[in-house]
C-alpha cells in the first residue's frame, strides 16, 4: 500500500509540471528565500501551533526540496527513489492512523512556505485534506502603499480579531468591512469562531454551486458582499435553499468586485429632448401618474441639507405636475430605512431618492428584492450595482470661489470651514486652495472642521488673524444672518457676503427623471461589472456660483469667464502639477487629473494648513456618516 498512490500522485505532478512549462510558469514549488530577497521584512512574529489551510500552503522555505515537487505539491521524482519510498510510507501512515506530527512553516502575505514537512503536505494534499497542523512564524513585510501589502495588513487585523486564517480578500477595505458587519473589533470567542466557520462552509458550497469559481474574487470578497446585503444574523439563519436563491439575486454585487474601478462615473446627463415633449412619447395623457419618493434623514425645518433637496422635490413636482407625484418621508434613521423603503414601495413608488449615505446599507436587501424599482442614494464613491449613487461636482464652484478669495485676501490668509471629512469634501477643499493660488501665489488656506470636538469659529479666525472665510454652502430658511458661502469679516465684525455656491437639486432631479424616461438610465446600467455614480457639475446646471455686488467688477468678470470655461470643459481645477502637503507630486505638469483620483482624494494640497481629522476627533453626531463615507489622511 502506498506505491499505487505514489504512482497516481506522480502522474498528477508531471501533468502540472508540463502545463506550467507550456504556459511559461515556474514548474516547481515557489521558494520563500527567493521571494524575500526582493522584499523588505519589517519583523517576524511567532504564531505558535495552529491548523493552517492546505490550499494556502504554496511553497517551500529553501531550494532544498523545491525540485522534488511540481507547483501543485505533487511529487515528480521516479518510483525507485528514497523520496518515493518515504512518501509511500507517509501515505500508509495517513490511512492507518493519520499524520499527526506538525510541520514547520513560515507565513508570508497569507501564504505558507514549508521549512520542514514538505512530504506530509504533499500526502495530505493528495488526499484533499482541508488543513494541517503547523508551527508557524509570520514574516511581516514593511508597510507600503502597494495594494497587496495594504490588503495583507487589513487581513492581519482581521486574523487578530477572529483567529481565523481560512479566508482572504482581494481588495482593500473588505477585511475591515467584514469586521464591522460581524459585530466590531472585539476578539471573537470560540463559539463565534465555530459559528463563522460553519457559515464559510455553508456559503462556499452554495456560492460554488452557482458558479462562483468562475469569478476572479475570493470567498472572503463574496461573503462580505453577501452579508452587506442581507446582514450577518440573517445570513447565519438562512437555509441552503434560501442562501442559494439569494446568491443568484445579488450576483451583480459579486460582479462589481471583479472590476479594478468598480464605480463607473457618469459626468454629464445624457442628451434628451425638451422636457415639455419627452413625456408625450412615454406616458400618454391618460396614463396613471408615476410616483417619486424622497427619503430624508431629518426634516427641511431642521436641516439645511434636507431643505435644499426639498426645494428640488418641489421644483420637480411643479415642473411635471401632470405626469408625476412625490412622496417625502422625514426623519428616516439608518435603522428605519428598510421599513420606510418597503412602505413607499407599497404606496407605488417607482423611483426613490435617498439623500443620506447612511441609508445605503439597509437599502441593499430591498433593492435586490425589487430590481424593477429605481433606488438612488446621494453619496460618492459607493460600489453597489443595485443602487446607483449621485452627487454634484461642487469642487468646480469652490475653485472659482478660491480664485475670488485669493484676489481679496490682503494678508494672504483665508479660512476654509469644512463639515464632514467625507468623499467629495477633500476635492472641494483642494480645488478652493488651488483657485486661491490662481490669483495669489502666496495664499494660505487655514482649514477647520465644524464637526470636530471643541470647534470655535470665532476663536479660530481671531487666533489666525483671518478676514476672508469660506463657510457652509447650504441655503437656510431659518437664519438669514448665518455664515454661508464666501464672506469677509469687516473691522466692525460684520460679515460682508461675497460669493454663494449653489446646489441646484431641482435641475438635477429634473434631468435624472428625463434620463430615466428617455431610456438613457437603463442603457447606462447595461455594463455588468460597474456600479454607477452620477457626478454632474456646472455643465449640467446642477452647480452654480453667485457673486454679490461686494466683489470688485474685475474679479467678477474673471469669475464669469472661468465659469464659462469650466462649463465648456476648456479648463479643469485639477490641471497641471499639484503637490500635497508632504511634497509628493499628485498630478503631473500638463495633465488633467482623472475623475476617479479627484473623487478618492485623501490628501491636502501644499498651501493648506490643517489636516483631515480621524473619526475619534469628531463630535458624536458626525461619526455615523464619517464611518460610512469618511476619508482619513494618508500618513
Amino acid at each position: 500500500m502506498g506505491d499505487l498512490e505514489y504512482q497516481e500522485a506522480l502522474k498528477m505532478g508531471k501533468k502540472e509540471y508540463k502545463s506550467c512549462v507550456q504556459h511559461g510558469r515556474f514548474p516547481y514549488l515557489p521558494v520563500l528565500d527567493d521571494i524575500l530577497s526582493r522584499e523588505e521584512i519589517q519583523t517576524e512574529q511567532n504564531m505558535g501551533l495552529m491548523q493552517i489551510p492546505l490550499d494556502f500552503v504554496v511553497g517551500t522555505s529553501t531550494k532544498g526540496r523545491t525540485y522534488s515537487f511540481a507547483a501543485n505539491f505533487m511529487p515528480i521524482l521516479d518510483m525507485n527513489t528514497e523520496f518515493a519510498f518515504k512518501w509511500a510510507a507517509l501515505c500508509e501512515a495517513q490511512v492507518n492512523e493519520g499524520i499527526r506530527d506538525p510541520i514547520v512553516a513560515y507565513e508570508y502575505m497569507n501564504r505558507y512556505y514549508v521549512v520542514e514537512g514538505n512530504k506530509r503536505v504533499s500526502v495530505l494534499k493528495y488526499y484533499k485534506a482541508d488543513s494541517i497542523l503547523a508551527n508557524v512564524t509570520r514574516k511581516i513585510p514593511k508597510y507600503s502603499e502597494d495594494e497587496n501589502v495594504k490588503i495583507y495588513y487589513e487581513y492581519m487585523k482581521f486574523n487578530d480579531i477572529s483567529c481565523l486564517n481560512n479566508i482572504e480578500f482581494s481588495k482593500p477595505g473588505l477585511a475591515d468591512e467584514l469586521i464591522d458587519l460581524t459585530g466590531g473589533k472585539e476578539k471573537w470567542d470560540p463559539d463565534k469562531k465555530i459559528e463563522f466557520n460553519s457559515l464559510i462552509n455553508h456559503f462556499t458550497k452554495a456560492y460554488e454551486f452557482r458558479g462562483g469559481r468562475k469569478l476572479p474574487i475570493t470567498i472572503g470578497d463574496a461573503l462580505t458582499a453577501f452579508i452587506n446585503v442581507y446582514g450577518y444574523e440573517n445570513t447565519l439563519n438562512m437555509s441552503d435553499d434560501e442562501m442559494s436563491m439569494d446568491i443568484v439575486k445579488c450576483w451583480n454585487e459579486f460582479i462589481v468586485l471583479t472590476e479594478k474601478h468598480s464605480v463607473g462615473l457618469v459626468m454629464n446627463p445624457a442628451s434628451t429632448e425638451e422636457k415639455k415633449n419627452i413625456f408625450s412619447y412615454f406616458i400618454p395623457a391618460s396614463a396613471k401618474k408615476f410616483t417619486v419618493a424622497f427619503l430624508y434623514p431629518k426634516s427641511p425645518e431642521t436641516s439645511d441639507w434636507v431643505y435644499g433637496h426639498d426645494l428640488g422635490r418641489n421644483y420637480l413636482e411643479e415642473t411635471f405636475s401632470d405626469q408625476m407625484k412625490t412622496i417625502c418621508v422625514n426623519d428616516v434613521t439608518e435603522e428605519r430605512t428598510e421599513e420606510v423603503l418597503n412602505d413607499v414601495i407599497c404606496q407605488g413608488a417607482d423611483i426613490i431618492f435617498e439623500i443620506a449615505p447612511q441609508m445605503m446599507k439597509n437599502s441593499l436587501k430591498v433593492a435586490v428584492d425589487h430590481p424593477d424599482i429605481k433606488i438612488l442614494n446621494c453619496s460618492l464613491n459607493t460600489s453597489h450595482k443595485y443602487i446607483r449613487t449621485y452627487y454634484a461636482r461642487m469642487y468646480e464652484a469652490k475653485f472659482i470661489s478660491g480664485v475670488i478669495a485669493g484676489a481679496l485676501a490682503e494678508n494672504d490668509k483665508i479660512a476654509y470651514i469644512a463639515d464632514y471629512p467625507i468623499y467629495g469634501m477633500i476635492a472641494n477643499i483642494n480645488a478652493f486652495a488651488l483657485g486661491a493660488t490662481f490669483t495669489n501665489p502666496r495664499a494660505k488656506i487655514y482649514l477647520a472642521w465644524s464637526t470636530s470636538k471643541g470647534y470655535d469659529r470665532d476663536a479660530f479666525l481671531k487666533e489666525n488673524d483671518i478676514h476672508i472665510v469660506s463657510d457652509q454652502d447650504m441655503i437656510t430658511p431659518r437664519d438669514a444672518g448665518r455664515q454661508f458661502g464666501l464672506y469677509e469679516i469687516a473691522e466692525d465684525k460684520t460679515r460682508i457676503n461675497l460669493v454663494m455656491p449653489l446646489w441646484n437639486w431641482g435641475v438635477f432631479y429634473e434631468k435624472m427623471i428625463q434620463s430615466i424616461l428617455a431610456g438613457s438610465y437603463q442603457s447606462e446600467g447595461s455594463s455588468e461589472g460597474k456600479a454607477l455614480n452620477y457626478w454632474w457639475g456646472m455643465s449640467a446646471g446642477v452647480i452654480d456660483l453667485i457673486c454679490s455686488k461686494n466683489v470688485p467688477a474685475g474679479v467678477q468678470r474673471l469669475a464669469s469667464h472661468l465659469k464659462g470655461d469650466i462649463k465648456k470643459g476648456d479648463i479643469s481645477p485639477f490641471f497641471g502639477q499639484i503637490r500635497s502637503q508632504d511634497g509628493t507630486i499628485r498630478n503631473e505638469k500638463d495633465r488633467t487629473m482623472k475623475p476617479e483620483a479627484i473623487m478618492e482624494m485623501d490628501w491636502l494640497v501644499d498651501n493648506v494648513i490643517g489636516s483631515i481629522p480621524p473619526r475619534k476627533e469628531l463630535v458624536a453626531e458626525a461619526r455615523p456618516i464619517v464611518r460610512l463615507k469618511g476619508v482619513e489622511e494618508k500618513k
